[in-house]
């Protein structure tokens, strides 16, 4: 390949679709973002439109590549990465969606999974799926969707006809990516790590599993082929006469979370990552084996190149990070984020003040809906700066969590945790997590990770990188922080930590605040 030619990656989030274009070196030399509508039908449902992902996702493409001065011939092969768990099914004939997409963060289901836990099937689930059953992932939402679509959008269908048609193979289930590669290929395919998040997926067979779509009534004939994140075979080509006027590979696709994971290059057994967004996603690889967690982490695929075998990872959600330092603002503590850092080195301590950001109830490993947000160590004394530095060390606090959930399940010492995300540019974050953790903390260059990651899986595929090892050598670490505050300081601080935790546990209660 010539140093004229390029990688794209399509970032479809939550909130917005971005399109990065990067170099040989791994740098950004393109980048376009358009933000799309949250609709809420009713409290706790959450949809998107995807026509309207669609044409953002031809609109940033067209952008990025305008701005640059590059033309699409350029690109050797385009990745995909995109928001997990969200899902849509569309018109096999119009390529029409018969309903808005059902939003990860959406809680309709929620009945649904206690329905199951109520028949004890949760471990049944669990083993095959690596996943707690919950209505964050896919296959609840398929069931409604197959159950409830709006008959007026399906055109032709009538509601009682939507499922036959599905088992007929007319109507297509997909998360985004699958929607995406649909509409750049005409091909119905998704990948190894989007597939492992839908509840349907065994990830030890690595195929649909018949007991899982028989228990949520979803035909096999409207899923979508899986194939490898990185995948020579490609996944399809762009058509030449489309809205590129090219014909470029499309052959890479993971999950946001997992994207990053490539990204931050953890190819290896113990290699780790922790992206601290809204909330944090914690995922360390376990090399070829599917970690079962007995400390509340989920078990997930990590990435899968052609040819050779899977590579799983656990998985720990935090729900609220960086959410906490929004919160600052909100209360206005903070006027912005770039002063809860002033703040916090302001104080030598909390002076024993913890905050518990439990706002939405406690992700891994604590897994509990009813705790709430508490402060608690409080004196006369206590200023704001106590408050925002304990609320920065919450962070810390609740990545050491899930840290020492992954050793303890997988048995594998982490030696260095890689870092991207908005709130990674704290320094005095990075420093706080390298003393509380005890290990070393490294902050990358390029800390664009989860599209990077979507451009390696692509390039990988087409060539245009030869193997991973040439990666490692792109990845440029921007600072790393060691470990300098005493252990036995640093663990004093953390068993505190558990009591405050202790006391924000089982607040939420039926019939009052919930």
């Amino acid at each position: 390949m010539t140093q004229e030619t390029y990688v794209g990656a399509i970032d479809q989030g939550t909130t917005g679709t971005r399109f990065m274009v990067f170099d040989h070196g791994g740098q950004v030399v393109a980048n376009s973002y358009e933000t799309h509508e949250q609709i809420y039908p009713e409290p706790g449902w959450v949809e998107h439109d995807p026509v309207e992902i669609w044409e953002n996702t031809k609109s940033v493409v067209r952008a990025a590549l305008e701005d640059a001065g590059l033309t699409a011939d350029q690109l050797a092969a385009i990745g995909v990465t995109n928001q997990r768990e969200t899902t849509l099914l569309w018109d096999r004939d119009t390529g029409k969606p018969v309903h808005n997409a059902i939003v990860w963060q959406d809680r309709r289901t929620t009945d649904r999974v206690e329905e199951l836990e109520a028949q004890g099937k949760v471990e049944e689930i669990r083993a095959k799926t690596g996943l707690e059953a919950d209505a964050y992932f896919s296959a609840t939402k398929a069931e409604w969707l197959l159950d409830n679509a709006d008959p007026i959008k399906t055109q032709r269908a009538r509601p009682a006809d939507l499922k036959s048609r599905a088992a007929e193979g007319e109507i297509m289930f997909g998360t985004i990516d699958s929607w995406l590669i649909y509409n750049l290929t005409g091909n119905h395919i998704t990948d190894v790590t989007n597939a492992s998040r839908t509840m349907l997926f065994d990830i030890h067979e690595m195929d649909w599993d018949d007991d899982l779509l028989r228990e949520f009534d979803v035909p096999e004939e409207c899923l979508p082929e899986v194939r490898p994140s990185s995948d020579e075979d490609y996944y399809g080509a762009t058509d030449p006469d489309g809205f590129l006027g090219a014909e470029i590979p499309v052959a890479g696709a993971l999950g946001d979370q997992q994207a990053a994971l490539f990204g931050q290059t953890c190819f290896d057994a113990g290699d780790a990552k922790n992206t601290y967004g809204t909330g944090s996603f914690f995922l360390m690889n376990t090399g070829n084996e599917a970690v079962d967690s007995d400390h509340g982490l989920l078990t997930t695929v990590g990435f899968q190149r052609s040819g050779e075998p899977v590579q799983y990872a656990l998985e720990g959600a935090i729900f609220v990070t960086g959410a906490a330092i929004e919160w600052l603002e909100d209360m206005t503590l903070i006027e912005d984020a770039a002063e809860s850092e002033t703040l916090a080195r302001s104080v030598d301590s909390t002076d024993g003040v913890y905050v518990v950001p439990a706002f939405t109830g406690l992700g891994a490993p604590h897994w509990d809906q009813r705790a709430r947000g508490t402060i608690v160590g409080m004196t006369r004394g206590t200023r704001r700066e106590h408050v925002v530095r304990a609320t920065l060390e919450s962070i810390a606090y609740q990545t050491r969590d899930v840290a020492e959930a992954m050793v303890a399940d997988s048995d594998i010492e982490m030696e260095s945790l890689k870092v991207d995300g908005g709130a990674v540019k704290n320094n005095f974050l990075c420093q706080l997590q390298a003393d509380i953790i005890g290990t070393e903390i490294a902050r990358p260059e390029v800390d664009e990770t989860t599209a990077l990651g979507s451009a390696y899986a692509a390039g990988l595929a087409v060539g245009y990188w030869d193997d991973p090892e040439e990666l490692r050598d792109n990845w440029r670490v921007d600072r790393e922080f060691e470990p300098d505050m005493n252990r036995d300081e640093a663990d004093e601080m953390y068993d505190r930590w558990a009591d405050a935790v202790e006391r924000a546990t089982d607040w939420a209660r039926d019939g009052g605040e919930s």
